[in-house]
């Protein structure tokens, strides 16, 4: 069972979320104020599996309260749910931090069936037996069992998507991989975002762990195929 918390002003798509989460053996929390779910979030993030967040709420946007919780370093998954298709809109939720969009109307069992992705993903975070203790490349160390990160002994700060696209690389050196299998790899449903998102991701990992983004030696592009990761 997890907890999840929904964040939802429309009390008809609240109840019913709710109504099908605990079907699903779920427990569920639902705030319907941006400002309220924000405080809450911060105040008290243990035992929160995951957030279902809508983008328009009263007081805060779900966009700026995502933006907020990674900037304080809290890394539990949030799948923006939106009336919003357009995808800039997509990728400005994608960027702050959310691991995955839901445009509304949407079917119920593609959004459960997404849920159960974020639930999944985080328990294979929290699992010592799927990740070594550590792995170390170039002057970076991460640590995926506490989901830390460090870059000449910065700390580095990575969402949980960021974290899964990393191992996804760390676990195909000299590997090509393409966009599309990044995609796959790290997001699971390829509809929310285009691939050309994956190179913006690309560029963020460069920014973390590269001495210079801009000539990159770990995450290295192959013209006309994709990119590959070079310990």
């Amino acid at each position: 069972m997890a907890h999840v918390v929904v964040v939802e002003d429309e009390a008809n798509i609240a109840r019913g979320l709710q109504l099908n989460l605990e079907l699903e053996g779920h427990s569920v929390e639902l705030i319907a104020d941006g400002e309220q779910a924000l405080t809450r979030l911060i105040l008290e993030p243990q035992g929160v599996d995951l957030v279902i967040l809508d983008w328009m709420l009263p007081g805060i946007s779900g966009v700026d309260i995502c933006r907020n919780l990674r900037k304080r370093g809290l890394l539990m998954p949030v799948m923006m749910l939106t009336a919003r298709d357009h995808s800039a809109h997509k990728v400005e939720g994608l960027m702050v931090g959310a691991d995955d969009y839901v445009t509304k109307p949407f079917h119920l069992e593609e959004l459960l069936a997404r849920v159960e992705t974020q639930l999944r993903r985080r328990r294979w975070s929290a699992s010592d037996i799927l990740h070594e203790n550590h792995v170390s490349f170039g002057l970076n160390t991460v640590h995926f069992e506490r989901m830390e990160a460090t870059h000449q002994g910065v700390p580095v700060k990575l969402t949980p998507l960021e974290f899964q696209l990393l191992r996804y690389f760390l676990e195909h050196p000299g590997t090509v991989l393409t966009r599309q299998q990044l995609l796959d790899a790290a997001w699971g449903f390829s509809d929310a975002i285009t691939l050309r998102t994956v190179d913006n991701f690309v560029l963020r990992l460069r920014r973390a762990f590269e001495a210079t983004p801009a000539e990159p030696r770990h995450f290295v592009s192959v013209r006309g195929a994709g990119y590959k990761f070079v310990p």
